[in-house]
């Protein structure tokens, strides 16, 4: 498994794709998780770049936090508004863990506040989930052909074409 770090020297296109279609679209992504039962969960969800990890915070108690409390295999999707997919799309598959480091929850807090105004500095984040990436894929539309860049971890990008 690979931290978002890691993942971005690993497979530079698909983070770059990721990263553009989560800023454009106020960071919102679809969260897929695993409901007690074994059926699949989508869930909005913000998740947020920090230092070198990818983190999944939000209000404790929720349902998804619960299938990844039980179940850590999540899979994220940026936000699709565009069904030819023009500006590109990514999905990410791996393991949240639940990062349970102070001084690094301080710096959290405080970064979020400069960010967005929302003061959680003193609040205890438990859980704070960092993702571990095991595979992504993004799509792009290069001279109206489909462009597929799958990647897993050790192997680098590998590029596709469908016409």
């Amino acid at each position: 498994m690979v931290t978002w770090a890691g993942f971005q020297e690993e497979a530079p296109r698909i983070a770059e794709v990721f990263a553009r279609r989560h800023a454009a679209t106020g960071n919102l992504c679809l969260l897929a998780t695993l409901r007690s039962d074994g059926f699949p969960r989508i869930s909005p969800m913000e998740p947020t770049f920090f230092e070198d990890h990818l983190v999944l915070v939000g209000m404790p108690g929720t349902t998804k936090f619960r299938d990844l409390d039980r179940d850590p295999r999540f899979c994220l999707h940026t936000a699709t508004t565009d069904p030819y997919v023009g500006e590109g799309d990514a999905k990410l598959f791996g393991e949240v863990r639940n990062l349970q480091a102070p001084d690094l929850h301080a710096r959290f807090a405080a970064d979020l506040l400069e960010k967005s105004g929302m003061d959680l500095r003193g609040q205890v984040f438990d859980p704070f989930y960092v993702a571990d990436l095991t595979g992504a894929s993004s799509l792009a539309l290069v001279d109206e052909q489909l462009e597929i860049t799958i990647w897993k971890p050790g192997e680098g990008e590998r590029i596709e074409h469908k016409t």
